[in-house]
């Protein structure tokens, strides 16, 4: 903000706020990125960017209103003129059904932990640049270098972003929080491109990147590739790696929403009113939960919120947030919320969290990796991925897309070669009812929605009768 800190934005935007309650959210985001094509580094670059949002909140007789502003590079001198805008979008709002008093000074929550003391409110903005990929790049040199010498080409991109948050409100709540977001897709192409194989990796600091392994695995693929099988749409016995199982989890849980499951919308409503929760969806005693503080997936530990929504609320910012777990040994324990939502829904509060992890208990024998259940399978199919994933009929939560970078055959516990791409129709839902056996959890990037969540960790998985609709040219 043209030279001024983040939190002094904050501090000042609520000095000469004249509204009942006034919410302020100072932003600074930092990037770096590198990308490849056909094994030659093409681009690098970084990036820095500032956002400020206000929140004006005018409480009247007929209820309370708000008026949100967000402004990007706002200068020192025009923050005053963003809280006057947002006032007067408050003034001509109607009441907000979703209006709650804004959580107070002491609404800690699980805060006082070293990590969240480490992240001290006058503190200078995290920034990540450029030599956060220094290392990573070294790796990806001499691994580029190896595929031009295999003959085959590697394309891709690794980026990393870190986003400051700064959180105000005129009630003296004060929440900061630090949050490094990496990632790195690469693909694999046979030298007459007609063979293609994907993998990528989430990561905070690229620290923990394998960018060799992950070459190793695709190189493999593109081997595997090297027979083509014809195979008809049709129900198959299917394993599904920790990335597309991430996919599908991921809109299972955005989906899971305490209001519309109340409204009788959702695969989560109940037949004759209310919600699902309670009831079982699986057999396996699977948990899917979300955690603030979950090693390696560390993400915002309070709400943060730009906007309202059907389960988000700008008068819940602020609000302390702990470990959830949306589905507990099969079955579905709770729906994401607001304050508001979650008292329509007659449901605990419990709002949404930006990481998910999909797992089974680790009592007695591990978990299979997926290298292990490939050699248990007599027969079935392997999936790299899911690409394009859209929903067809929200009431079974039905999904459609198709799979891409190598669908492969199994048989007698080998692969023995590359299978035709398909369209699928699943319902993440009605899946999690024909598991046949769930593999050992471990961090993943989800291909389709890695753009807009990150933070995930999942098994592999072995599905009875996987949907593949219809033969796809998709390749």
């Amino acid at each position: 903000m043209n030279g001024l800190d983040p939190q002094e934005a904050v501090e000042r935007a609520l000095a000469v706020s004249r509204s009942d309650d006034c919410v302020v959210i100072a932003e600074e985001t930092s990037s770096a990125n590198l990308r490849w094509a056909g094994n030659t580094l093409t681009t690098n670059g970084v990036s820095r960017s500032r956002q400020l949002t206000v929140i004006a909140i005018d409480r009247r007789a007929d209820g309370a209103s708000a008026g949100i502003i967000s402004r990007a590079g706002v200068r020192a001198d025009q923050i005053e003129q963003v809280v006057r805008e947002a006032e007067h979008a408050a003034a001509e709002a109607t009441p907000a059904e979703d209006a709650e008093p804004l959580p107070g000074a002491g609404n800690d929550g699980p805060f006082g932990t070293k990590e969240i003391d480490e992240q001290r409110w006058d503190s200078p903005p995290g920034q990540t640049e450029i030599g956060v990929l220094r290392d990573f790049a070294a790796g990806l040199g001499e691994t580029l270098r190896e595929a031009q010498a295999a003959d085959r080409k590697l394309y891709g991109f690794a980026e990393h972003d870190l986003v400051s948050t700064f959180l105000g409100t005129s009630g003296g709540l004060r929440r900061r929080y630090d949050q490094p977001t990496g990632r790195v897709e690469l693909n694999a192409k046979s030298a007459d491109l007609a063979r293609s194989a994907w993998a990528g990796a989430a990561t905070r600091d690229f620290a923990d990147v394998d960018i060799a392994g992950l070459d190793a695995g695709l190189s493999e693929r593109l081997d595997w590739a090297k027979r083509s099988i014809s195979l008809p749409a049709g129900r198959y016995e299917t394993l599904l790696p920790p990335t597309a199982v991430s996919d599908l989890m991921i809109y299972l849980y955005w989906s899971a929403g305490a209001k519309d499951a109340a409204d009788g919308r959702t695969v989560f409503s109940k037949a004759g009113g209310g919600t699902r929760v309670g009831e079982q969806l699986s057999t396996q005693p699977v948990t899917l939960y979300s955690d603030p503080l979950a090693s390696g997936l560390r993400c915002p530990p309070f709400v943060i919120a730009h906007a309202s929504g059907s389960d988000s609320s700008v008068f819940d910012n602020g609000l302390a947030l702990s470990s959830t777990a949306w589905i507990q040994d099969g079955s579905l324990a709770a729906l994401h919320s607001s304050r508001h939502s979650a008292a329509l829904a007659g449901l605990p509060v419990t709002p949404a969290i930006d990481n998910l992890v999909f797992a089974v208990p680790t009592s007695g024998a591990p978990a299979p990796a997926l290298d292990e259940m490939i050699a248990s399978t007599d027969r079935a199919l392997l999936l790299t991925c899911l690409w394009y994933i859209r929903e067809v009929d929200p009431q079974v939560l039905l999904l459609t897309g198709l799979t891409r970078d190598g669908v492969y055959l199994i048989e007698d516990g080998e692969v023995v070669g590359a299978v035709n791409n398909f369209r699928f129709n699943e319902s993440p839902v009605d899946m999690l009812g024909r598991l046949l056996e769930v593999g050992a959890t471990v961090p993943t990037l989800p291909r389709e929605w890695g753009d807009y969540f990150n933070r995930a960790a999942m098994p592999p998985v072995r599905v009875e009768g996987f949907n593949m609709s219809s033969v796809s040219q998709a390749t």
